[in-house]
C-alpha cells in the first residue's frame, strides 16, 4: 500500500510538471508572436529611441504587476500587456539595425542564433533533466555586475566595454535558460505565468545582446 501511494504521488508530480511545461511553452509562443506584432507596429509608427526607452520602463513596471497577479486568472492578460509593451520597446532598435547596409542580415542572424541557443539549451535541460539550481547565485551576481557596468557605461561610453557587457549578457541569459528550464522540470517553478516571463526575458535579452554584437562586428567588415 505504501509503495502504491509513493507511485501515485510520483505520477501526479510528473503529470503536474508536464502540465506546467506545456502551459509555459504554449504561452511563451503566444507572447513571442504578440511581441513580434507590436514590434512591427512600433517599427511602422517610427517610434524614436526615447519612446523605446519609455516603453521599456513601462514594461519594467508591468513585470512587477505580472508577478503579483501570476496566481490569478488576470495574470494572463497582464503577461500579454507586458510582452506587448516590450515588443513596442524593441521596435526602434530593430529599425536602427535594419537601416544599416547589411541590416536585414544582422537581424536575421541574431534571430536565428537566439532560436538555436534557446532550443538547444532548453532542449538539453528537458532531455537530461539535470538540476542547474547550483548556477543561481553565480548568475544573479553576474546579472548585478552587468547592470552596474551598463549604467556606468552610459556615462563612460566605452565601445569595448559595451561589447564586453553584451557578451556577458549572452552568457548569463544562456545560463538562465538552463536554470529556468531546469526549475520547471524539477518542480522548482510550478507557476507557468512566472515561468513564461522568465524565459521570455531570457530570450529578449539574448536577442538584443546578439543584435548588438553581430551589428558591431558586421560594421567592422
Amino acid at each position: 500500500m505504501e509503495n502504491r501511494t509513493i507511485y501515485t504521488q510520483g505520477s501526479a508530480s510528473v503529470l503536474e510538471t508536464n502540465k506546467v511545461l506545456r502551459n509555459t511553452y504554449t504561452l511563451l509562443a503566444m507572447t513571442l508572436a504578440f511581441s513580434a506584432v507590436t514590434a512591427g507596429i512600433s517599427m511602422a509608427m517610427g517610434f524614436s529611441h526615447m519612446m523605446g526607452l519609455v516603453f521599456s520602463l513601462i514594461g519594467f513596471g508591468l513585470m512587477f504587476v505580472v508577478n503579483k497577479k501570476a496566481d490569478s486568472a488576470a495574470g494572463i492578460y497582464w503577461v500579454f500587456a507586458f510582452t506587448g509593451v516590450m515588443g513596442l520597446a524593441i521596435g526602434p532598435l530593430l529599425n536602427h539595425y535594419l537601416a544599416l547596409p547589411s541590416g536585414p542580415t544582422i537581424v536575421a542572424q541574431a534571430l536565428g542564433t537566439t532560436a538555436l541557443a534557446f532550443f538547444g539549451l532548453s532542449g538539453y535541460a528537458l532531455t537530461t533533466k539535470k538540476d542547474f539550481s547550483f548556477m543561481g547565485s553565480f548568475l544573479m551576481i553576474g546579472l548585478i555586475v552587468v547592470i552596474v557596468a551598463g549604467i556606468a557605461n552610459i556615462f563612460l561610453q566605452i565601445p569595448a566595454m559595451s561589447l564586453a557587457i553584451s557578451s556577458a549578457v549572452v552568457l548569463i541569459m544562456s545560463g538562465l535558460i538552463l536554470f529556468d528550464t531546469s526549475r520547471i522540470v524539477n518542480g522548482g517553478e510550478t507557476n507557468y505565468i512566472r515561468a513564461t516571463v522568465g524565459l521570455y526575458l531570457n530570450i529578449y535579452n539574448l536577442f538584443t545582446s546578439l543584435l548588438h554584437l553581430i551589428g558591431a562586428f558586421s560594421s567592422d567588415d
